[in-house]
């Protein structure tokens, strides 16, 4: 596994910066999760990375962390039923946009992680593909995005359990897909993606329902 390689601390040292980061974009369930974070100039941990290259022990070591030591942080989601109406490339920017809508400090400049964002009005952006392993106030907003949405699934699972979704997160993972294939589709699945799309509407019952 990739260790961290020592992050930046900032794009430019004299603004105020939000890194900005979505989590759940290929998955074939749930919602889509964005984080924006400000963070102060000279902060620093060791562990702090692209979420994608951490262990969950180690994004949820960092979490509240992030938030005691951040400016400002927010977090934001698009469900999976708007993912459907207006495609998960929009709904991944809009989420980032209720998430920047949210910060108690107002940034100058929005860090994006990727290569493309639709502009958030009043305040510039920079896109910086694989930006969560460059920048650390990206890599803190990766870190919340993933986490807040795991913990979304994980509770999603509990009336679900069958798909998995406290281990696959609704990723499309061979069981995932094996067990769509065999249950139909739940209410939150993404009916425009992918195995989803050729299942059309059978939904199973909630456990318990």
């Amino acid at each position: 596994m990739r260790r961290s390689l020592g992050v930046k601390k900032f794009f430019k040292k004299d603004i105020i910066e939000a890194g900005c980061d979505e989590a759940g974009r290929g998955c074939l369930a749930g919602p889509v999760y964005a984080a924006a974070v400000i963070l102060p100039k000279t902060f620093y941990h060791p562990l702090l990375n692209d979420s994608k290259q951490l262990t969950e022990e180690e994004r949820y070591k960092l979490r509240p962390i992030i938030q005691r030591k951040a400016i400002a942080w927010a977090v934001a989601m698009v469900d999976h039923e708007e993912i459907d109406r207006i495609n998960i490339l929009k709904a991944s920017f809009k989420a980032m946009h209720l998430a920047v809508d949210q910060l108690s400090t107002r940034p100058e400049l929005l860090l994006i992680d990727g290569n493309r964002f639709t502009p958030y009005f009043g305040i510039a952006h920079h896109c910086v593909v694989e930006g969560d392993a460059i920048f650390a106030s990206i890599a803190a907003a990766s870190v919340l995005a993933k986490t807040y949405r795991d913990d979304h699934m994980i509770g999603l699972h509990e009336s679900f359990p069958h798909y998995g979704w406290n281990e696959n997160k609704g990723y499309a993972t061979p069981f995932h897909r094996e067990q769509i294939k065999a249950n139909g589709l739940s209410p939150y699945h993404r009916k425009t993606f992918g195995i989803c799309n050729e299942m059309g509407e059978l939904q199973p019952e909630a456990s318990g329902a």
